[in-house]
């Protein structure tokens, strides 16, 4: 791949680290920089991936050197190993060789070996271990503890927001492709999180306990050893494969065949049968230091047309009137809804802090829709065992804040993630509507795990649904950047605009790649009756398009500008079949305007057919503009996109990561 064409993909043209696909009889997997992904038995993933990770201080991620690679394969067996370096940010280092052993008629082992130059501090240092999350949340698992007990259990289907399994020695789950899945650890304590709080779409079994001391000296010299094992039993009730294999022949419990790169793929549109819900508000987000860059790009945000501005706003980083009165004047001029989100100090009795705040808002004649109150104390997470700093009752600060702000909506939630919410529960009866912020590169910044993260997705929403029941609800901000670390001191450097997991910035954002992931973030949502999904920023790193005079429109600035002129209309159900590589949004309107969006959210071009059921002969009327790396050049500067007349019968042609809008009066 040519670095221009990178960098329109991806907004980088750092290489994409080579993949080499393994086999060895019924396993095959994945390896891809020093880590195994999609491991497979007989074709149906049963672990995500494997990996051994050195986190530093903050939890950023130390990216290893590998020295050494060694590959052996044959039909029944492979053998990968290599020696690894890495430092911390504080520029201490250590090594470790590893190895992974496969056969065909037994197991996969990872063994991995440390060895520190010196003192090293670290959060982590050890295996991870990911389950996939589909097929597996609600799955009957077994867990043997270090003392040999066995525990029955299951997956959690909600989002578990403590760790459901501690102590774990080997667990092992089952399938209802009749497998069951065993994971043996050695070398370590280990317990398991659930990962879909922070949207990742997996389960994680690490080593360390979070209730341990953390970050944590590894002394100069020490060694400290790891294994992980794999085993699949092939078949539950059968005595053999072959049998299996002739008892579930035309059976979907087989994995079928996959298909070719340039196959058409169905995705059916019910115009007549909508859904129960709108499509959400599109709002943006505005930080105190993006507030002047916003006052002189009032044009674009014309032209983006969102429903609503949420400010930023939080006393203990210094904001005060003056930051209010430029936000105020912000929302005169764009003349747009606006909500403030608001980081409460804590310092002071709730009143207190509470009635300032109020009299500011007055003082800068800042018109607001709604008031969004979290404890600031409350954007740091609070790991299990760990203990939590000094907070205000959260009873006491919605009861304030309702006092002091007569007649605002008030709002309650994280101004961080839903992991936090799922810990730390507003009361509800106090507030108007729940909200919070998700972000795609907490723990990997990988584009297949980025994109993976749109998995994860619906469960956070039903889990979300689950505790707020029918209260309006809100996501955001969302932007493929990390805007505050919960977990550390900062947000990760990205000097070079590389991929880096919690990194304040990310390349692609400003890519095909980041306007594919909104448009299958848009689809994720689906059936969360969301009230609002808020983006990152408008401009900028986390935002629609470049700082500048010409401001130059990234990609997803088209995807969010569909997404506004598709607030409020009634939401289609679309049936992509092909979840993870084509996702849809349809939406029509009072006045019968059927919109669409269309995506490809994988480096391989895809061909599908769409079907309009209900249409009635109304495909006549179609337009489709197109946002690829055919097309996207001359649609990142102030020009719109180009719809031209769009004939439905015809497959359509989706290149990597490429997006079509499609337009229809649906009345002729």
């Amino acid at each position: 791949m040519s670095p221009e064409l990178a960098r329109l993909y991806y907004g980088t043209a750092q290489a994409v680290p080579q993949a080499r696909r393994l086999s060895a009889g019924p396993w095959s997997a994945t390896l891809a920089d020093g880590a195994l992904r999609d491991i497979r038995f007989r074709d149906t993933e049963v672990i995500r991936a494997l990996a051994f990770l050195v986190r530093d201080k903050d939890w950023g991620t130390c990216r290893p050197e590998l020295k050494g690679i060694e590959i052996d394969e044959s039909e029944d067996a492979f053998r990968v190993s290599y020696r690894a370096h890495c430092e911390n940010s504080d520029g201490q280092s250590l090594s470790y060789a590893l190895s992974v052993d496969c056969t065909a008629g037994g197991a996969l082992t990872a063994r991995a070996s440390v060895t520190t130059h010196g003192e090293f501090l670290t959060a982590r240092c050890g295996f991870c271990v990911l389950h996939p999350i589909d097929g597996v949340a609600g799955a009957p698992a077994r867990v043997e503890h270090s003392d040999g007990t066995v525990e029955s259990a299951a997956f959690p289907v909600s989002i578990d927001p403590w760790q459901p399994f501690k102590d774990i020695r080997a667990i092992e789950h089952d399938l209802s492709s009749h497998f069951t899945v065993r994971c043996e650890f050695a070398g370590d304590a280990f317990e398991m999180e659930d990962q879909r709080n922070w949207s990742d779409a997996s389960f994680k079994t690490y080593s360390r306990p979070l209730e341990w001391p953390w970050p944590y000296t590894l002394e100069a010299g020490a060694t400290l050893e790891q294994s992980v094992t794999l085993s699949v039993d092939d078949v539950q009730n059968a005595e053999n494969i072959e049998d299996f294999e002739e008892k579930t022949r035309g059976s979907e419990l087989l994995a079928a065949p996959c298909e070719s790169a340039d196959a058409v793929r169905a995705l059916s549109i019910e115009l007549n049968a909508p859904t129960e819900e709108t499509m959400p508000m599109l709002g943006v987000a505005i930080a105190v230091d993006e507030t002047a860059d916003a006052l002189t790009q009032l044009g674009l945000l014309a032209e983006l047309s969102p429903q609503q501005l949420t400010f930023s706003f939080d006393p203990t980083a210094g904001h005060g009137l003056h930051e209010l009165e430029r936000f105020a004047a912000l929302q005169r001029q764009s003349g747009l809804s606006a909500v403030l989100e608001y980081a409460l100090p804590g310092v002071d009795a709730p009143r207190v802090e509470l009635q300032t705040l109020a009299a500011q808002i007055a003082s800068a004649r800042l018109m607001l829709n709604g008031v969004v109150v979290s404890p600031a104390v409350h954007r740091q997470s609070n790991p299990p065992g760990s203990v939590s700093p000094p907070c205000p009752a959260l009873d006491e600060v919605y009861r304030e804040a309702r006092r002091a702000l007569p007649g605002v909506r008030i709002g309650g939630g994280m101004l961080s993630y839903f992991t936090e919410l799922n810990r730390k529960r507003p009361p509800l009866e106090l507030v108007d509507w729940v909200t919070h912020a998700t972000c795609p590169i907490v723990h990997a910044a990988d584009d297949v795990s980025v994109m993976q993260t749109l998995e994860a997705i619906p469960h956070i929403t039903r889990s979300c649904r689950a505790l707020i029941g029918p209260r309006p609800y809100a996501i955001g901000p969302v932007s493929i950047g990390m805007r505050q670390n919960p977990y550390g001191s900062r947000v990760m450097p990205n000097l070079y605009g590389e991929r880096i997991a919690m990194a304040g910035s990310d390349p692609r954002q400003a890519a095909l790649f980041g306007a594919a992931w909104l448009a299958g973030y848009a689809a994720a949502v689906a059936g969360a009756r969301l009230d609002t999904l808020t983006l990152g920023a408008l401009t900028g790193a986390r935002g629609l398009a470049d700082i500048g005079a010409d401001a130059r429109r990234y990609p997803m600035f088209h995807v969010a500008k569909a997404l506004a002129r598709m607030a409020g209309a009634a939401r289609l159900h679309c049936d992509a079949g092909h979840a993870g590589e084509i996702v849809c949004v349809a939406a029509c309107d009072a006045r019968g305007v059927l919109q669409v969006l269309l995506a490809n959210t994988t480096p391989v071009t895809q061909t599908l057919k769409l079907d309009l059921i209900g249409s009635e002969g109304s495909e006549d009327g179609l337009k489709a503009a197109f946002l690829d790396e055919e097309s996207v050049p001359r649609t990142t500067t102030a020009d719109a996109l180009v719809y031209t007349p769009f004939p439905v019968a015809r497959p359509v042609t989706l290149l990597p990561f490429g997006v079509v809008h499609v337009l229809a009066d649906a009345g002729g």
